[in-house]
């Protein structure tokens, strides 16, 4: 246990109480959700983390006990923001992880636009029918659509960089995501099957029912 000054009890139930506020505004937020990448939703889950990682804290200090809950880094990895004040340019970084679920569906896919567009050619291989969906419609578009194509979601992030000046024309086309400064990240959301997988395991694990007071009550 640390020899620092320790926390008092009502300092860690408190942090407790805003652990049970944060976890309600995140389950209402989810499900109000109006899409998979509903704003709401990043920012509920981003203050349950930081409600979650300060009672943990706070816990350890105290007592010398820590909770069974981990949640995935994200923003909190980022250095602290060097970029300028007033950016006059910015960039959007975005990687989307897919797995091939489906090959046949994806060629299908591919046959259609073949199909309407005579000029478009898959050669009937998935490395050609990918080229040919990419080509047809926009990432956004896949995005929302990927079942269609046989494909399935993994992980994804999304960056936005600030800088004082936009980029030369076909400056960064052939190195993209080359020297990218995390200090200048004005802002940064992930999203990972991690998240799904361990809040999973957490429940599994935690065997509860609800007390008469709709508080959480242990099972013997």
């Amino acid at each position: 246990m640390s020899d620092a000054v320790q926390p008092t009890a009502a300092e860690v139930r408190a942090a407790a109480e805003a652990v049970k506020t944060a976890l309600d505004r995140h389950l209402a937020a989810v499900e109000r959700r109006s899409g998979e990448d509903d704003q709401a939703v990043y920012e509920a889950f981003n203050e349950l983390a930081a409600a979650a990682e300060a009672y943990d804290e706070l816990l350890y200090d105290r007592y010398d006990e820590v909770t069974p809950f981990e949640i995935p880094g994200g923003e909190e990895e980022l250095p602290p923001y060097a970029g300028p004040e007033e950016p006059n340019a910015l960039s959007v970084l975005i990687r989307r992880d897919y797995a091939v679920a489906e090959p046949q569906r994806l060629l299908a896919q591919a046959q259609r636009i073949e199909a309407a567009d005579s000029d478009a050619e898959a050669s009937g291989t998935v490395h050609g029918a990918l080229g040919l969906l990419f080509g047809e419609y926009e990432p956004d578009e896949i995005a929302s659509r990927h079942k269609e194509f046989g494909l399935e979601e993994g992980d994804s992030t999304l960056w936005v960089t600030a800088a004082d000046e936009p980029a030369d024309p076909g400056e960064w086309l052939e190195e993209p995501f080359e020297g990218v400064d995390a200090q200048q990240v004005v802002c940064r959301f992930d999203v990972s099957a991690v998240f799904d997988e361990e809040i999973d395991d957490e429940l599994d694990e935690l065997d509860t029912d609800l007390d008469e007071d709709g508080d959480l009550e242990r099972r013997a």
